[in-house]
């Protein structure tokens, strides 16, 4: 499991810029936060050298397609708290938050108040997202 600010990442398949190479169907996790993003670490070492080898055929861009199998994203799932494949976002930050409120007790239990403020932080700013989400889908229907 992967964290940043406080909680877990979430897993998903996306494109990522590497220099000036595109890459698509990339594993990799996404702070819903700070937005950090990093490759998977099951990934990372094909990841470089595809962008290796795209600097040097001059490709601007190209896919990991051929090295992500089912199994490997099966795998990665259990990897991360949250995986999104469907794009249902709200799912998503419901069930980062469920996560945070587990961790906001632990913290709590251990008075860890340093922890506890950081996962306000991230609660505060996973509620103001899921409220922005709610009201797209309000305003789309």
């Amino acid at each position: 499991m992967s964290y940043c600010c406080g909680a877990s990442k979430i897993g998903m398949v996306g494109t990522l810029r590497q220099q000036s190479i595109v890459v698509h169907h990339v594993p990799m996790l996404y702070c819903p936060v700070c937005h950090d993003i990093e490759v998977h670490p099951a990934v990372k070492e094909e990841f470089e050298l595809v962008v290796e080898y795209a600097k040097e055929d001059r490709v601007k861009e190209t896919t990991l397609r051929e090295v992500v199998n089912p199994d490997m994203v099966a795998e990665w799932k259990e990897f991360c708290v949250s995986f999104q494949e469907d794009g249902d976002l709200e799912a998503i930050l419901r069930e980062q938050i469920d996560h945070s409120l587990d961790l906001l007790r632990i913290s709590k239990i251990l008075s860890n108040d340093e922890w506890g403020e950081e996962l306000k932080v991230r609660l505060k700013v996973l509620t103001e997202r899921l409220k922005k989400v709610e009201q797209q889908k309000e305003s789309s229907k």
